[in-house]
């Protein structure tokens, strides 16, 4: 696989994509919060789960060691501070709902990516770049959803978002399979996520879904 730019130095793009889906993934987490009406612990603890749920499970997959916030615990204080921000602000958006599901698309664009520029750098194959991208964009979500007994937005009916961050991880790989370098893959996979997932929610964009039909008679 192509390398990353070398002007990137010593800040590989995984670890800026990181810091990114972060950022987003903990201000979904602080919407949730707000909208279960938790304290500012609460507001913090959903944050930071939803922020480095997804990374965490995509480093203890790949053995990676140490896991990248327990390595930089950047990461947690940057989730810690979003919290704080939402639990303040989050009574002046007019629909914390429709906020919640925007930024939540922004941060399945920026995570997958992640995810794919990480797998890549350590040189796996292509089946487990899908599935690292797949995983660090949707698993955060999940664990979001699920602690505050929501319905997960990975699982709900009508709505594109798990096969959002399939094809853009797939994407990725078609690009470098036809000689694109990966920074060119990344910006592809982030763009085909989000395109996915905005006109699922802006257009009704869905797959078909199984149908229950009485048995055979034979």
């Amino acid at each position: 696989m192509t390398a990353l730019p070398a002007w990137l130095g010593d800040f590989p793009v995984g670890a800026a994509l990181d810091y990114a889906s972060v950022l987003v993934f903990a201000l979904t987490g602080a919407l949730v919060a707000s909208r279960q009406q938790l304290d500012l612990v609460g507001f913090i603890f959903v944050a930071a789960l939803t922020a480095i749920g997804g990374g965490t499970l995509r480093d203890l997959l790949l053995g990676r060691d140490p896991v990248f916030w327990v390595g930089d615990p950047t990461y947690v204080l940057i989730a810690a501070g979003a919290a704080v921000v939402v639990f303040f602000t989050a009574h002046l958006l007019e629909s914390r709902y429709r906020a919640l599901l925007w930024l939540d698309a922004c941060a399945l664009a920026v995570a997958v990516p992640a995810g794919v520029a990480i797998t890549m750098r350590l040189e796996h194959g292509p089946v487990i770049v899908l599935i690292m991208g797949i995983a660090t964009g949707t698993f955060g979500g999940l664990m979001r959803d699920v602690v505050c007994n929501e319905v997960p937005l990975v699982l709900k009916q009508g709505e594109l978002y798990l096969s959002c961050a399939f094809a853009g991880a797939a994407s990725a790989l078609v690009a470098t399979a036809l000689g694109a370098d990966t920074l060119l893959a990344l910006l592809i996979c982030g763009g085909v996520t989000f395109a996915l997932r905005a006109g699922s929610l802006r257009f009704g964009w869905k797959l078909p879904v199984y149908k229950a039909r009485p048995p055979r008679q034979y």
